[in-house]
C-alpha cells in the first residue's frame, strides 16, 4: 500500500489526519489476518521515526524519505512525490509485490511512476476527488493546480479503481473511468471496539446530548449543527447539549481559529452554554463517548465516505446525517437514522426535534443501525471484498494465493 500523507500510525484529529488513516491501518491489519504480507509506504514526517515499524502481524509501515522529515501540509506534498516514487521503485525492483494499492491521488501518482515500469499492477482508492472538492469549495480549494489533470489521468490508467461508495463511482464515470475496471468496496468499522455493549461515559442528568466527531474544518458542517441547536432551543425543544470532539488536545483549543469561529456562532445562536469542545479524543475513549449520545450528527457539505456514522451505528446510536457521498450508502434514511440535505440547519433542527423526544424510535433506529454495521461493515468483510477487487490483476485469485502462502 502507498499512503503518502495518511500514515496508519498517525495521531488522529489534526487537519490532515482522519478517516483515511483509520482506513489504511484497519484494512492492512485485516489483510494481514487473512494471511497477506502488507507493507504500507508513507512519507517520513518526523526525524525520530524508524525506517520500518511493525504495525501488526504481517503488517509493516515503511517511512519513506521524501522531503523534510517533518509535517508538511498535504497540499504542499506534490513536489516530493517524485522522490517517493524513486524510492519505491528501488525497493520494488528487489522486493517485488504482487500488487500495489495506492490511497489518495498523490499516492496514485507516485505508485504509478514506480510500478508501471516494473509491470506491477496498481489499484487506487482516491478517498476524495479534486473535482468534488472544487465544486464545493470553489476559490477556497487549496489543492495544487495539477490535481485535476493528474486525477483524470489516473482514472484512465490505473489498473483497478476501488471506489468507496456508489456516489464516487458515478463521479469517476463522469471523469471517463471504465466501469469494467472499477469496484465499489466500502470502508469498515472496528466491531471489537465499537458495539452496543460499550459502557457509556457519564453525562449531565436531565439533558439530551448530541455529538459531532471529526476534524475541525468548516466543510464538516459543525457550524450548521450549532445553528440547528439554536433553532431547537428557540422553538422550545428539549434541553440539549452539543459535544464536539476533534481537533487538537483540549489544552490547545483556546485560540484555535475554527473553535473561535464556532464559539462565535454558538453565542449568536443563543446556545453558548450548551456547546462544548472536547478536543482530540483517543480511539480507546471514543466508543464510550459515542455511547453517551442520544444522536450522532454528521452533516458535512460533502464526504467521500464517512467513518464516524459507521462507528455510531456500530455502537447502536442513530445518526442524523447529510445525504452526501458514502453516507447515502451507509445510513439508511428512516431505518438507521435520518438524512438531511447539507448546509440546512433548519432541517437538521427538524430532525433533532423529531427524534430527541422519542426514545422508542431512537432505540429502534439504533438497534437496526447496529445490525447493519455488524453484517455489512466489518473490516474482515471489507478486506475480502478488496481481495476480490484485485483478482483480475493477478495470475491466480487472491483466495488461492493466500491459501498457498498459508500452506507453504
Amino acid at each position: 500500500m502507498v499512503s503518502e500523507h495518511a500514515s496508519p500510525l498517525a495521531v488522529l484529529g489534526g487537519v490532515d489526519a482522519g478517516g483515511q488513516n483509520v482506513h489504511v491501518a484497519a484494512l492492512a491489519e485485516a489483510m494481514g489476518r487473512r494471511g497477506a504480507d502488507v507493507v504500507v509506504h508513507t512519507r517520513r514526517d518526523g526525524p525520530d521515526l524508524s525506517r520500518r515499524v511493525r504495525l501488526a502481524p504481517h503488517v509493516t509501515v515503511d517511512h519513506v524519505p521524501a522531503g523534510p522529515a517533518r509535517h508538511v501540509p498535504k497540499d504542499d506534498l506534490l513536489p516530493m512525490m517524485d522522490d517517493l516514487a524513486a524510492d519505491l521503485r528501488r525497493q520494488w525492483q528487489t522486493h517485488r509485490p504482487d500488487i500495489v494499492h495506492a490511497h489518495f491521488w498523490m499516492s496514485g501518482y507516485a505508485a504509478m511512476q514506480a510500478a508501471q515500469p516494473l509491470g506491477i499492477p496498481v489499484a487506487l482508492t482516491f478517498h476524495a476527488l479534486g473535482v468534488v472538492k472544487k465544486r464545493h469549495q470553489g476559490v477556497r480549494d487549496s489543492s495544487p493546480v495539477a490535481r485535476l489533470p493528474v486525477e483524470a489521468e489516473l482514472v484512465r490508467t490505473a489498473d483497478r479503481i476501488v471506489a468507496t461508495c456508489t456516489d464516487e463511482m458515478f463521479e469517476l464515470l463522469r471523469l471517463g473511468g471504465d466501469r469494467r475496471r472499477m469496484s465499489v468496496v466500502p470502508c469498515g468499522v472496528d466491531l471489537g471496539a465499537f458495539h452496543p455493549g460499550v459502557p457509556q461515559e457519564p453525562r449531565p442528568d436531565g439533558r439530551h446530548r448530541i455529538l459531532s466527531v471529526g476534524r475541525l474544518i468548516e466543510r464538516k458542517g459543525v457550524g450548521n449543527v450549532i445553528v440547528a441547536l439554536g433553532r431547537l432551543r428557540a422553538a422550545g425543544g428539549p434541553d440539549t447539549e452539543l459535544m464536539i470532539a476533534g481537533g487538537p488536545d483540549s489544552s490547545e483549543l483556546c485560540g484555535h481559529p475554527e473553535v473561535t469561529r464556532l464559539r462565535e456562532i454558538a453565542e449568536q445562536a443563543g446556545v453558548g452554554d450548551r456547546v462544548f469542545f472536547r478536543g482530540r479524543v483517543g480511539r480507546k475513549e471514543l466508543p464510550a463517548l459515542i455511547r453517551s449520545a442520544d444522536l450522532v450528527v454528521c452533516v458535512p457539505w460533502y464526504e467521500p465516505f464517512g467513518i464516524v456514522p459507521l462507528e455510531a451505528m456500530a455502537c447502536g446510536v442513530p445518526v442524523v446525517a447529510a445525504a452526501v457521498g458514502g453516507i447515502v450508502d451507509s445510513v439508511v434514511d428512516g431505518r438507521t437514522g435520518l438524512h438531511v440535505p447539507p448546509r440546512r440547519p433548519d432541517l437538521i433542527a427538524d430532525a433533532l426535534a423529531a427524534l430527541l423526544p422519542d426514545p422508542a424510535r431512537r432505540r429502534a433506529l439504533g438497534e437496526a443501525a447496529a445490525r447493519r454495521a455488524r453484517t455489512r461493515y466489518s473490516w474482515d468483510r471489507v478486506a475480502a471484498l478488496t481481495f476480490s477487487a484485485y483478482d483480475d490483476l493477478l495470475p491466480l485469485p487472491c483466495a488461492q494465493l493466500l491459501t498457498q502462502e498459508v500452506l507453504s
